[in-house]
């Protein structure tokens, strides 16, 4: 287990390298140094003086990747890649263009980031899975038929129109919860309540589809035709056997998304008013701070790498006899 941790954690850091390297190179093709500079600093109106200025404050006065003017190690150190990459890797993200350290901010948001998307994980994962099992006992029946069409319909609706529909019927018109913003503490769920509620709607369709499909292969398995000839009901075969071995694929699955909750909902964050990780991303694309939108990146990546061994870990826990070497 170990080996395989250390073999991991390895490639992961060279795939993150990657991630960056990448995300320069398709970054800097749509945006040079000079026009960064330009927008940052108002306009077209600015002198080639104030622009380079802007570029040696903000380290944007280097070559990309390689640095000829330079001899030896310094043709890779001495360049844009490196300097505003590698200090990713021990935890310095820098400064937004405002001025504002990214590291502080991301501390600031994950909290509103965290308060929307837990309780989205924790109550969307046991709606689908209680469905499921419904649609699973009834299986073949007229009911199941009904709920596998709704749950396609749900699929096929966008996102956006469980949040506009929401915000129109529960806050405008209901006048029930505010349509947006966000307070911290005791009154958090004022505003939390009805993002919640649209995330596990939204994704109600895609997870219990899902899940039933994995009940529905469980439920055709030599145990469970066993536990029902030593006279067990239907009900006592689901939740004891197809419910328990179900699980196993559906544990690991949603382990690998944890670490992702960390990140928020860029959509849901940015209707809601919610000033989390996934408002902070789309307000640094909408401006191209690229300094913000590299530090994302990176740790959406991270933490996405991170999920994967997390579920590699967890499916060994689940079934002993598998193996990590």
């Amino acid at each position: 287990m170990s080996n395989y941790l250390v073999r991991r954690v390895l490639y992961g850091l060279l795939v993150l390298l990657g991630v960056n390297l990448i995300t320069f190179v398709l970054f800097f093709k749509v945006n040079s140094p000079d026009d960064m500079a330009r927008m940052a600093l108002g306009g077209k109106r600015v002198t080639e003086q104030a622009i380079e200025q802007w570029k040696r404050e903000k380290g944007y006065d280097l070559p990309l990747l390689i640095n000829t003017g330079v001899q030896g190690v310094e043709q890779v150190t001495n360049t844009i890649f490196f300097q505003k990459s590698m200090p990713m890797f021990v935890g310095e993200f820098g400064s937004a263009d405002d001025g504002r350290n990214i590291a502080d901010e991301i501390v600031r948001r994950a909290g509103p980031s965290l308060a929307l998307a837990v309780p989205v994980f924790v109550l969307g994962l046991l709606v689908n899975i209680v469905l499921a099992l419904l649609l699973t006992f009834f299986r073949g029946t007229y009911l199941d038929l009904t709920g596998v069409v709704l749950c396609v319909l749900a699929m096929s609706i966008s996102g956006l129109f469980y949040i506009i529909g929401g915000q129109f019927l529960f806050s405008k018109t209901l006048a029930l919860v505010p349509i947006s913003g966000y307070a911290p503490g005791e009154q958090a769920w004022r505003f939390l309540i009805l993002p919640v509620f649209i995330g596990v709607l939204g994704g109600v369709g895609a997870g219990t589809r899902w899940y039933r499909t994995i009940f529905l292969e469980e439920i055709n398995k030599d145990y469970v035709r066993t536990a029902r000839s030593k006279g067990l009901s239907e009900v006592q075969v689901l939740g004891r056997h197809v419910l328990r071995n179900g699980l196993i694929p559906i544990l690991t699955g949603s382990v690998s998304v944890i670490p992702l909750l960390f990140m928020g909902s860029l959509i849901s964050e940015s209707f809601f008013g919610i000033p989390g990780l996934g408002s902070y991303t789309i307000e640094a694309i909408q401006s191209q701070d690229f300094g913000v939108v590299r530090a994302m990146v990176f740790i959406g990546s991270a933490l996405y790498l991170v999920g994967l061994i997390l579920t590699d870990i967890a499916y060994t826990i689940a079934d002993p006899r598998v193996r990590l070497s």
